[in-house]
């Protein structure tokens, strides 16, 4: 942990679907409960810097009270490594790219958001260019994802 507060950062590709969705879902779960964390997003590449998140994952996120406000798309950039205490990607790829970057006394803090539950899926599928199911679904298994990764933080202290 660095300083006082638990940090993490969701990762995702492009940080315009996956990641701020779960950023948005984390932050309301732990405010839910009172949990004091430091929470962001970012994407292994800068595709959409300085963008909002895609509407169509606030639109069914909104629907299920999470809020986006203030959100921006942004890279992954190398202090992030230092700062953030789990680094928690949506999928496979996301990892790789990760760690292809990440310096190798960091590389403990970076894994699968769904490591975290039960889930028969092990990673957060993409669903930019799909349709509105595709969203719900990824909304689904961020919250699972989510939900675990609270009783991992709640269990470990």
């Amino acid at each position: 942990m660095v300083g006082d507060t638990t940090s993490v950062l969701f990762v995702c590709l492009g940080n315009i679907c996956r990641s701020p969705s779960a950023e948005a879902v984390f932050k309301k779960k732990a405010a839910d409960i009172g949990l004091i964390i430091e929470i962001d997003s970012a994407g292994t590449a800068g595709y959409h810097k300085g963008a909002a998140p895609d509407k169509r994952s606030q639109s069914v996120a909104i629907d299920k009270g999470y809020d986006f406000k203030g959100l921006k798309c942004r890279k992954v950039v190398k202090q992030d490594f230092k700062k953030f205490d789990y680094i928690l990607g949506m999928d496979n790829q996301n990892i790789t790219n990760l760690l292809e970057t990440c310096p190798v006394e960091f590389q403990h803090k970076v894994s699968l958001l769904l490591s975290f539950c039960e889930s028969e899926e092990q990673e957060v599928p993409d669903p930019y260019y799909g349709g509105k199911g595709g969203f719900e679904y990824v909304l689904d298994l961020i919250e699972q994802g989510s939900d675990g990764f609270i009783e991992h933080l709640t269990a470990t202290g």
